[in-house]
């Protein structure tokens, strides 16, 4: 395989992996958070298919077919855990309850866990496209202006500029009527209104996406939960407890490394059952993977959930975005008197409003404060030569002047 390849191939990974068009928060969720629950199932699989993932202690008398037939069954069927020291009940119904019932589908678990981590980042994908610009394409522009020459980086920044101008005046209401003017007077309160015209589509959406994350981070506990037999939601704690009372790392009742099976054998008539003591390899690394996807979700939940209501912070208070502008037009002096200051509140509300200043911040998080600064002038500068703009600021010069 060549270079170009291989080369090729890994920006097609990084491309399908993540992208520029989310913060660093959701990349927490949809890259590392996927790709580390990927690499356990690899791990775990390879355990299973490639090793030996139980071996049962059978009577003299079995053969080597026996032998592999008890193997197999007992991986199969569920094995129970019943502590060294206790005695093994004669009910099979108490034996029962004591089953083991996830260790053949450790792999499959954690890639569909894998497969929810990253369904919010492909909802957001498949529809912010709809907004009308290409925030991915955006942003990777303002990320190269930082590696080229001063007079590149000024042209691609007006192209940037440009762009996004067309795009804010492409999504414009151009038909007012009563419902029209409901939804704008909704959308002034709650961005979540999702209208393309009102400039709140693309920050509804990826408030939705975020609250997709959350509600994902949390359900994985209560997945899990039910998946290893209602007690994973306080495991950590346990784990904790167990550490400090240097408990921790002997046979765990969550994890066993020796278990039992019983299985029946047909002769004619007759059954005979034959109960086994079993060991389970593979939970030497099941513990110490559930118990690290332990602390790395409480980890994440706390991640997402502060972005989360960090986002919503900034999306409904209108004041945010205007603070937002004056901070970086300040950096430009550009705003130079109380007629500068009245214009970038009408420039943030009325020409940037919520979706502009999102992908305003989208490319900061991205790339740095500097560019950032130069672009909002740029657009700064397109809207005050807007016609519509320059005659009202000259009535405004005028009346000031009389």
């Amino acid at each position: 395989m060549s270079a170009s390849a291989i080369i090729g191939g890994f920006a097609s990974w990084s491309k399908l992996v993540s992208s520029n068009d989310d913060d660093w928060a959701d990349r927490v969720n949809h890259v590392y958070t996927v790709l580390l629950l990927a690499l356990f199932a690899i791990f775990i699989s390879g355990g299973q298919y490639v090793g030996n993932p139980i071996e049962c202690w059978t009577p003299a008398h079995f053969t080597g077919a026996f032998v592999a037939y008890t193997k197999s069954f007992c991986w199969v069927k569920n094995t129970y855990y019943i502590p060294m020291e206790d005695s093994i009940p004669i009910e099979h119904h108490k034996r029962d309850s004591e089953e083991l019932t996830y260790y053949q589908w450790v792999p499959i678990i954690l890639l569909f866990m894998a497969f929810l981590f990253k369904a919010p980042s492909v909802l957001w994908k498949l529809f912010n496209g709809s907004s009308g610009i290409n925030l991915d394409k955006i942003v990777n522009m303002t990320m190269e202006t930082q590696l080229g020459s001063a007079t590149k980086r000024e042209e691609t920044i007006k192209h940037i500029a440009a762009y996004i101008d067309r795009w804010l005046e492409a999504h414009r209401q151009y038909s007012f009527n009563i419902l029209v003017r409901v939804r704008q007077r909704l959308s002034k309160v709650c961005c979540f209104m999702c209208a393309k015209r009102d400039g709140t589509y693309l920050t509804g959406l990826y408030i939705f996406v975020k609250l997709m994350y959350v509600v994902n981070v949390i359900c994985q506990f209560f997945i899990l939960n039910g998946f290893m037999g209602n007690w994973y939601n306080l495991y950590g704690l346990e784990v904790i407890d167990g550490l400090s009372r240097d408990v921790a790392w002997r046979e765990s009742k969550r994890f066993p490394k020796i278990t039992m099976c019983d299985f029946d054998i047909r002769q004619l008539q007759n059954i005979q059952r034959y109960t086994v003591q079993c060991v389970l390899p593979i939970n030497l690394f099941n513990e110490k993977i559930f118990i690290f996807l332990w602390f790395w979700f409480v980890f994440v939940s706390v991640v997402t959930v502060g972005n989360f209501f960090f986002w919503i912070w900034r999306a409904l208070f209108r004041v945010n975005r205007v603070r937002y502008v004056k901070k970086y037009l300040k950096m430009m002096d550009e705003i130079r008197g109380e007629e500068d200051k009245r214009f970038a509140v009408k420039f943030s509300n009325q020409y940037l409003r919520d979706d502009g200043i999102f992908v305003l911040r989208l490319i900061a998080k991205n790339s740095n404060d500097i560019l950032l600064s130069d672009l909002m002038r740029q657009l700064w500068v397109t809207y005050k030569n807007k016609p519509m703009i320059r005659k009202s600021m000259e009535d405004d010069y005028n009346e000031s002047a009389a």
